[in-house]
C-alpha cells in the first residue's frame, strides 16, 4: 500500500481549488525517464525546470518539457543578462526549497523569473513533481500557468 504524500505543492494546489491528481512512484524517482515511466507517461508530458545563474549571480527558473533541454544562451537573451549557467547542485535546495529533481515553478522560497518554452503550450495537461522524489502531479497546463505567471519563450537547445 502507497503512504499518503503531503507536501506544500499539494496543499497549496488544495488551497487553491486547482483540479490536480496525484501520481504516485513505487520508488523515489532518480532521473526525468525513471519518474515518467512510473507515471506511466511520456517525458514530454512533464515540465522540467533548471535553475539558473548570471554573472551578476541573478537567478531564473527556465522550464521545457521533460523530453528537451534548455539552452542558457537563449534564457539569456530573453532576460538580458549576462552568461548563464546552471546553479550548483549543491545550491539548489538551499535557493529553492527543493531537492534535485523536485523542482517545480510553484512554491518556491525565492522570488525570481519564471520562463516557459513555447512547446509546452501544446499540451493541455501536463506533470510536475509534488516536491517529494515519490509523487508527480498531474494538472492542466492553464492552472499552472495561472498560478506561477510565466514568461513564455523559446529556450529549448536545438
Amino acid at each position: 500500500m502507497l503512504k499518503p504524500i503531503s507536501t506544500p505543492i499539494i496543499r497549496y494546489l488544495e488551497q487553491q481549488g486547482i483540479d490536480h491528481q496525484l501520481l504516485h512512484h513505487q520508488s523515489a524517482a532518480i532521473s526525468i525517464e525513471d519518474a515518467a515511466r512510473q507515471r506511466g507517461i511520456h517525458p514530454s508530458q512533464m515540465v522540467k525546470c533548471l535553475l539558473l545563474r548570471d554573472m551578476s549571480n541573478r537567478l531564473a527558473l527556465a522550464c521545457v518539457p521533460g523530453d528537451r533541454s534548455v539552452d542558457p544562451k537563449l534564457v539569456r537573451k530573453i532576460l538580458d543578462w549576462r552568461r548563464m549557467t546552471c546553479v550548483d547542485r549543491s545550491q539548489v535546495e538551499a535557493l529553492t526549497g527543493y531537492t534535485i529533481g523536485t523542482v517545480t515553478p510553484l512554491c518556491l522560497s525565492l522570488s525570481l523569473p519564471i520562463i516557459f518554452d513555447y512547446s509546452l503550450m501544446q499540451r493541455t495537461l501536463v506533470t510536475i513533481s509534488s516536491g517529494s522524489a515519490y509523487a508527480g502531479i498531474a494538472l492542466a497546463l492553464n492552472d499552472l500557468v495561472k498560478l506561477c505567471q510565466p514568461q513564455f519563450a523559446d529556450i529549448v537547445r536545438d
